[in-house]
């Protein structure tokens, strides 16, 4: 009696000979799909365009080893401590995760002395951004922003259909006063990248507290701190925990600082009315059981956070120095990452195209509207000084 797969796979090659004489099976081209499947709003997004994969380009350019300096990920790794409790529970992937992430979210909860009820979590801080776009979003709804920041934003927003209004960066910051003078009736949230990604600046506390005095109750912020732990240290940059407001809703992750990266992992953090929906809307059992494990260990692992920390800052203050003496034009970062105004998008390309030649990446941010900048990421100190070698001999 043959198996269940090979009954499987005879049904397929039965089906593939009669649906198709070649014996390959094809859809229809896409121009004889009906429009009206697609709303015009979804039709118009862009998809994202991600860097190559690092084994196709040592490949195609010949070169042993590759440097990722384009997608602000943590150069040591991730902890140990996250290894360890991953590791620990593989054999619990065959069940669910815990759908509420008490475990989780009461650690959170704790560490920024408040109620379970005030965090959410997610596969990375987008998905929490996501859901709150999808709680609080509708109808003639209107997003406030600026331009020149988190690409991720502008995708969520213009996917629900919602119409996104920005105002320009003001010397690569995010223009506030111009922000509060552009809410309108129907402005319903408001969204700050702080740091700025991919500027790596901050607005300061007195301006973000004169601000949100001007902005009404019923408008909503998120306030993205994506890069939190490295801008902390400065006395000027305006923590959002520690001022509690009903309106604001903070968003962070664990991808950055912590080098998690790659398994997803973020959350949020708000009045309880405003996580209850975001919570309600969220995809049932995210995140999944090794991000929830691996959150939980380190997010207790201080001597990994802090050498995460003294490796940035050597890093930052390395590359500051080296490009100040090659002459680049490099916009003041509280992150862990540069951005340089190259003053021509040609320029940001040569220099892009001959890092890949010498196996590094580097991020071009015309997909973020600024065509004549390119950011790199904090490395190792080996790898920050091969990037600055490579450099000179580009430049």
């Amino acid at each position: 009696m043959a198996t269940f797969i090979q009954q499987l796979a005879s049904m397929s090659q039965q089906l593939a000979l009669v649906t198709d004489p070649k014996n390959t099976l094809s859809f229809s081209p896409a121009k004889d799909q009906p429009k009206r499947l697609v709303p015009p709003h979804i039709e118009a997004l862009k998809a994202y365009q991600p860097g190559r994969p690092p084994d196709q380009l040592k490949k195609e350019l010949g070169i042993e080893r590759f440097i990722n300096m384009a997608s602000n990920e943590n150069p040591l790794g991730p902890p140990q401590s996250a290894i360890d409790a991953m590791q620990n529970c593989l054999t619990e992937i065959s069940r669910y995760p815990d759908l509420c992430g008490t475990k989780l979210r009461t650690a959170l909860s704790d560490r920024y002395a408040t109620k379970i009820d005030n965090v959410a979590i997610g596969s990375g801080s987008e998905s929490t951004m996501a859901n709150i776009v999808r709680a609080f979003l509708h109808g003639d709804d209107e997003v406030l922003t600026s331009q020149g920041t988190f690409i991720g934003l502008y995708v969520l927003v213009n996917a629900q259909g919602i119409k996104l209004v920005t105002v320009p960066l003001k010397n690569y910051r995010f223009d506030l006063d111009a922000i509060a003078d552009a809410v309108g009736p129907k402005t319903k949230l408001i969204y700050l990248c702080n740091p700025n990604n991919p500027t790596g600046t901050i607005f300061t506390r007195m301006e973000f507290e004169n601000f949100i005095r001007k902005i009404p109750d019923h408008v909503l912020v998120i306030l993205d701190e994506a890069y939190y732990e490295f801008a902390a240290i400065n006395p000027d940059y305006p923590d959002s925990m520690r001022y509690r407001l009903d309106n604001v809703l903070t968003l962070r992750t664990f991808a950055k600082a912590y080098g998690m990266a790659g398994i997803r992992l973020g959350y949020g953090l708000g009045h309880e009315y405003l996580i209850d929906f975001v919570n309600r809307i969220k995809l049932p059992f995210e995140p999944n059981i090794l991000a929830q494990e691996a959150g939980l260990a380190a997010l207790s692992d201080d001597e990994f956070l802090e050498r995460t920390l003294e490796n940035n800052e050597e890093g930052m203050a390395y590359l500051t120095h080296e490009f100040d003496k090659l002459g680049l034009h490099r916009v003041p970062s509280h992150a862990n990452f540069i951005m340089l105004e190259m003053g021509a998008a040609e320029k940001v390309a040569k220099v892009h195209e001959g890092l890949l030649r010498h196996g590094i990446a580097i991020r071009p941010l015309a997909a973020f509207g600024l065509p004549t900048c390119l950011r790199i990421t904090v490395g190792l100190p080996e790898e920050n000084e091969l990037l600055v070698k490579a450099l000179h001999n580009i430049l």
